[in-house]
This record gives structure tokens, sequence and C-alpha cells, in this order.
């Protein structure tokens, strides 16, 4: 059945966007040659604590934004750098100024997000792989052992991936709230007294990416589809332009797992609204 229902998905995408032929090298900005065929989602490793993790990253060269309880037993690091952020500032691009490394406490491993993965989803044709190669390279040198996640992807559909037909792209994002840049940032700030902030990122006088945790109940789902991947939370909410906007569920958990079936996202078919209510709540 799973393989049935992956077939179905590929000749769904193969027919929106084509396949790009994997024996020709594409020449990307910067002069460095893109992929070809799969990219993996993941870097992963052996166990380090928290600590010894974010000293890692700190020796490599990024700042540590925060580290969140993502799951029972296992805390997501989220980290930046120079050079995200200022691919970050570029309009529509937040998202990609933050990467996360998840420490798993319960199974003893970590996962960290390929840049290049990422990188190609949410800057779209603005992506530039010297750019996110140069910062794989580096969390490669502070963590030597990673290696590539079974989860994967073509790295030609990641532009423009989509779940299944009907569902959201990149660019589909839900809106929260409406206002100036300030207002939007007060009320994310004080709601709770700002109890649901894992991080604030100040990327240009217009646009800050937050962190936002998510309700008890709603934040389950992670365990449910796979707690190797719980590095997706705490969930990016992008304030830019007198917007609060938020990655669609069905788009952003969908990237961030791969592997997952249409049986398995049916599985969890109540969480993408019930994320909408969460994240909506502080810009009522």
């Amino acid at each position: 059945m799973k393989k049935l229902l992956t077939l179905v998905f590929s000749v769904a995408v193969l027919s929106f966007y084509g396949c790009a032929d994997k024996g020709t090298q594409v020449q990307a900005a910067g002069g460095v040659a893109e992929p070809t065929g799969d990219v993996s989602t993941y870097l992963r490793g052996a166990y380090v604590s928290v600590s010894d993790a974010e000293a890692k990253l700190k020796a490599g060269g990024f700042e540590i934004l925060s580290t969140f309880e993502s799951v029972k037993d296992g805390k997501t690091i989220v980290f930046t750098c120079p050079t995200l952020k200022a691919e970050g500032a570029k309009p529509n691009r937040a998202n990609v100024a933050v990467m996360r490394l998840f420490v798993d406490e319960q199974e003893k491993a970590i996962a960290v997000t390929n840049p290049v993965y990422f990188g190609k989803a949410y800057m779209q044709k603005e992506y530039n792989h010297a750019v996110f190669s140069k910062v794989k390279a580096k969390i490669e040198s502070a963590f030597p052992s990673l290696k590539d996640s079974e989860d994967k992807m073509s790295f030609s559909n990641l532009a423009g991936f989509h779940f299944m037909i009907g569902m959201p792209y990149y660019e589909d994002v839900e809106v929260l709230g409406e206002g100036t840049t300030a207002e939007l940032i007060a009320k994310a700030k004080n709601y709770k007294k700002g109890a649901d902030v894992a991080f604030e990122l100040k990327l240009s006088d217009n646009t800050t990416l937050f962190g936002y945790a998510l309700g008890g109940g709603t934040k389950r789902f992670v365990s449910k589809i796979g707690r190797q991947n719980a590095g997706l939370m705490p969930y990016p909410i992008v304030i830019s332009g007198g917007k609060a906007t938020m990655l669609k569920a069905e788009y952003y958990i969908a990237l961030s797992y791969p592997l997952l079936t249409m049986m398995e996202f049916g599985g969890i078919a109540s969480v993408p609204g019930d994320i909408i209510k969460d994240l909506n709540k502080p810009f009522k």
C-alpha cells in the first residue's frame, strides 16, 4: 500500500513539474553546480548533549537563538549566522534565516536541518547553491560524523513542492493578523506575557521572524508521525509587510516529513486547523 501511495504521489508531482535530467549538472548562481537527484532533509549523527551541541555550533560561527523542548526528552536548538540572516532578510524569505538541531535525549541521536534542502525550498528561484553549500559545510565541520538522512527529496522538486494536488505551496501562507510591524510584534510578545515565544529574530526594519510554541494537545502530532523530525518545532511566524503569517501546516509538515504517506497524513488531518487556531490567538 505504501509503495502504491508513493507511486501515485510521484506521478502527480512529475505531471505538474517534470523531472530534471539526472545526468545533467545545473550551473547555479555563484558558479557552483547544483545537486542532481535526491537531497537529504536532515543530517543525522551520534548523540551529543545539548550543552555540547551548543558549544560546537558557537565554535563553528553560529549564533544560538533558542533551546526549545520540542517533544518529551527532546530539544530543538535554533541557530543562525550572518549568511542565513542576509538571505532571510530578502522579501518573502524570512523562514530560511534559521536552521535547527534536534537533540533526541530518548533515542540518543541528533538531527540537523540540511541548509541545501530547506534553502532550495524556501529561496525558490533565488536559491544560490554556493551560499547554502557553504553553510552546510560549516555544520559538517562542527559535527564531522553527520550522515544524510533517509528523509529526502529530489532537488529539482523542492522549489515547487506541495504534498499533493490541492495542497498548498511555499507561497500559500496563512495570514494570522494585520497591522503595523510594531503592533504585530507587540501582540506576538505580549500574548501570555511572551510565554509562547521561543525566539525572536529581527531581519530588517520591516521583517521579524518568531518561533512560537504550539498548544500541548496540538504538538502531540510530532510523536505520532515521528519524533526523529521534531526539530520543526517551534513553529515559525513571519511579521513583515503589515502582516503576521505562517507557512501552511500542510506544506511545512510535509516538507519536514518527506516520507509521510497520504494515509499517515490523514491520521493527523485535524492538526493544520489546530495549528491555525493556536497561532491566531496572539493576533486577535
